[in-house]
């Protein structure tokens, strides 16, 4: 057995956005564990196939249907997990959508969808699960950002917006638990293969016209497994570190903008446009 396995062996801990991804691979590695999970997603029928991978004797495996993008559904998925449990030891803040469009396609509506879900989502999950988590003696709140919590790409002026700000929120309560026992990690992932771009709303011409073309093009830049990804960011929960980097790719672009830090844009721009 892994750190991380030996670490999360009969705690307990809830996901949101776990019906495929990032999310369903915490849900499988901690299952394998022998931690008890409390999971989340909008899609039910996704939720239901992430459960049919799950050993319900080896921990508890309790699901809940939660759009992330209402706060109210957040606070009554909290509720719910207080009615199972007096306390929570870890919480992954994990759902997450995209939509690409340059500012001056993008509509209003759209961008507030996202801002709703991948930063106030973070937000709201936080506020509700806090008592839940300041109940156990070791708590981990953990927020997935992005790479492009760091750096600005053309056609993602509202991921980026909400990724820098669940940094920015991540980082503030690292401060204010310093000396606690909840630990507050920031996670930025590169590109990881998942559904977010086959997923994603798109405005503008600047974008692939079909879902197709748009997963075929994200997944030709994604390296990342998200069964990788799920090891990297509970070895990093385990390890209760602050900034949790996966993949190789959100290394080098942090670098770049540590060596470049105002003029990167001319490399990503272009990249971008490739």
């Amino acid at each position: 057995m892994s750190r991380a396995d030996h670490y999360f062996f009969g705690k307990k801990a809830a996901i949101s956005g776990a019906g495929d991804g990032i999310g369903r691979a915490l849900a499988e590695r901690l299952n394998r564990a022998g931690c008890h999970v409390w999971l989340c997603d909008v899609n039910e029928a996704k939720l239901a196939e992430t459960v049919n991978l799950l050993d319900r004797e080896r921990a508890g495996v309790i699901t809940r249907v939660v759009d992330c993008g209402h706060r109210d559904e957040l606070f009554a998925w909290a509720q719910s997990v207080a009615e199972d449990t007096p306390e929570v030891d870890a919480l992954f803040n994990n759902a997450g959508v995209g939509y690409g469009a340059r500012f001056e396609d993008s509509t209003e509506d759209n961008f507030k969808w996202l801002i709703d879900i991948n930063f106030w989502g973070v937000v709201h999950a936080t506020r509700a699960f806090l008592p839940l988590l300041r109940a156990s003696q070791h708590a981990h709140l953990v927020n997935i950002s992005s790479i492009f919590g760091m750096v600005g790409i053309p056609t993602q002026s509202a991921y980026n917006a909400a990724k820098f700000a669940v940094r920015g929120f991540s980082e503030a309560l690292q401060a204010e638990y310093l000396d606690g026992s909840l630990h507050v990690s920031c996670v930025h992932p590169g590109g990881i293969q998942t559904n977010i771009a086959r997923a994603a709303r798109v405005n503008g011409n600047s974008q692939p016209d079909s879902p197709e073309e748009r997963d075929a093009q994200f997944r030709r830049l994604a390296r990342t497994t998200p069964e990788r990804a799920a090891e990297i960011i509970l070895t990093g929960t385990a390890r209760a570190k602050r900034r949790i980097m996966v993949g190789w790719d959100a290394w080098l672009i942090l670098q770049l903008t540590k060596i470049l830090p105002t003029q990167y844009h001319w490399i990503t721009a272009r990249a971008a446009n490739d």
